[in-house]
């Protein structure tokens, strides 16, 4: 992703979760405009000089073929009883195939016109690294152009290939992970290893994963697909989920959904195509998704910042749908902490990685999300209630995890000072922390300057590791204070060879090893990426 790239997405993040203390950067529908800066690195190569295309296995594509509607789906009224093969099922009648998308509809010429677009330098597969002896090749062979009175091609195609094959490349493999459902895009699907012949739920969509999806589109002007996939998973919600005849609270989100193609009732020369969801019945694990719902709330409210229609969070439905989840989230429990308390794997990878508790990400998804929330609800009687109680949690949240979760070597020499077992309303040691269980990394690795967000704080036990996400997401959504901001982005800086070095950027650090991630993963092999 290039710098302006990332400027962009900042944008669109800081117009969707609004910081309390500053000026909402996104308040009117702008165009964004980004550049892409790349780089021409010079390596020492022995014999010939050849250009190499980067093989990038692309996504899977959605092969369901065109179809044309007969019957349209019911309304998407969320107090509706809901039959789980009816309601989103699609009668469809098969089309003539025309590059998977019927062109009898707007659908496909929006896909042929976009895909025209995403290629119109042709550069989809070139290269996306030349090399310093690739570019000296391609100036020889202008000139050798050039002398045989031919026009010269080299300068355009190193611009085309320097230039435009990286985006578009991208833009190709996203086009081609797309999902439609009736036609219609509704979504990406998680993922697609060639190499793998069991694709388990990874050729599904997932809600978390088709965030960073979602916004590469609102940033490319393209609000169909993200406005279907609002919509579509918001009817997955109502649906009845249980799992040995227990079913959770009512406005749990889907963990992902996966568009199936069944023969039609009564007519086995016909088929229809429904959605299927899971709520965690049938995942790895069987966890449920916690981080599903307050993406989706966040993904609603960068729709309307971006495409500037507000008329899709005004509906009645999705309205409803926002305070179902609001209520799963701020219902009274046994806790005595204004987190949420979530188990392991119910977020990220899920996958065990030591984060039951109350998780940095959840946290700070969870700030972003109320913040989005008190936006969008609509004033009533009936929610005013529940937006009371909105503004007093998110007052709570700021404060507890500003003041808990934050680590420096300032607040690291204070624990190690700290007085254990104290009993009293005003103690400072709150959650009975023992200095013993500081790391020696720790002490090692933070920097004099900078700072960040623990990944977990629980009665005796503070989570040290730095998590990603969660603290980047916490400077984006106004989680952290401004201060605490920069000294985030200072400790990235400083330790940018921990952090990033020659790969993307971590998801964790420092990494588990031996016993500890045996313990912590439960021995997952599918884990193994974090020891790294």
């Amino acid at each position: 992703m290039s710098m302006g790239t990332c400027e962009a997405v900042l944008q669109v993040l800081s117009g969707a979760v609004p910081r309390l203390l500053s000026s909402d950067l996104c308040s009117s529908n702008s165009d964004f405009v980004f550049s892409s800066k790349y780089h021409i690195r010079s390596v020492k190569k022995k014999g010939s000089r050849y250009l190499q295309s980067l093989k990038c296995s692309s996504m899977m594509r959605c092969q369901i073929g065109s179809y044309k509607c007969t019957r349209l789906v019911g309304g998407l009224d969320a107090n509706t009883a809901i039959d789980r093969l009816k309601l989103l099922s699609c009668k469809c009648q098969q089309a003539d195939r025309v590059s998977g998308v019927g062109m009898g509809d707007g659908n496909g010429a929006w896909f042929v016109d976009n895909a025209k677009k995403l290629n119109l330098n042709g550069s989809i597969n070139s290269p996306n690294v030349l090399e310093f002896e690739d570019v000296e090749q391609l100036k020889r062979e202008k000139e050798v152009s050039t002398s045989n009175g031919t026009a010269g091609t080299g300068t355009s195609t190193f611009h085309k290939a320097s230039v435009d094959s990286i985006e578009d490349e991208a833009w190709g493999l996203l086009q081609d992970s797309m999902v439609y459902y009736c036609g219609s895009p509704i979504g990406t699907v998680a993922a697609n290893d060639p190499t793998s012949s069991n694709v388990l739920n990874y050729d599904q969509v997932f809600i978390r994963d088709f965030i960073p999806s979602g916004i590469a589109f609102l940033l490319k002007g393209e609000y169909d697909i993200v406005r279907n996939f609002i919509l579509h998973t918001l009817q997955l919600q109502s649906w009845e989920k249980t799992m040995d005849c227990h079913s959770p609270g009512q406005g749990l989100m889907p963990a992902s959904f996966k568009v199936r193609t069944v023969p039609l009732d009564g007519d086995d020369s016909a088929t229809e195509e429904v959605l299927d969801p899971d709520f965690g019945e049938a995942a790895i694990g069987r966890v449920a998704p916690v981080d599903s719902g307050l993406w989706w709330i966040i993904l609603l409210r960068a729709y309307g910042k971006c495409s500037g229609d507000l008329s899709v969070q005004e509906r009645v439905d999705v309205q409803t749908g926002i305070k179902m989840i609001l209520r799963l989230c701020i219902a009274d429990g046994f806790d005595m902490f204004p987190t949420l308390l979530v188990t392991d794997g119910s977020c990220m990878i899920d996958r065990r990685m030591g984060i039951h508790g109350h998780p940095l990400e959840i946290q700070a998804l969870f700030y972003s999300a109320l913040l989005c929330a008190r936006e969008m609800l609509t004033p009533e009687d009936g929610s005013a209630d529940l937006i009371r109680a909105l503004n007093n949690r998110l007052v709570a949240l700021s404060f507890h995890i500003r003041e808990y979760y934050w680590i420096d070597m300032r607040k690291l020499n204070e624990i190690y000072r700290y007085k254990t077992e104290e009993y009293s309303y005003d103690a400072v040691n709150k959650f009975n922390i023992y200095p013993d269980q500081i790391s020696p990394w720790l002490v090692e690795w933070m920097p004099n300057k900078g700072g960040y967000l623990i990944g977990n704080l629980q009665p005796a036990h503070m989570d040290f590791r730095f998590f990603s996400l969660g603290n980047l997401w916490a400077v984006v959504g106004g989680l952290a204070t401004t201060d605490q901001s920069h000294a985030i982005l200072d400790l990235i800086e400083a330790k940018w060879a921990d952090l990033v070095t020659d790969m993307p950027f971590k998801i964790c650090y420092p990494a588990l090893e031996g016993q500890e991630w045996q313990i912590i993963t439960g021995c997952d092999p599918k884990n193994t990426f974090i020891c790294f």
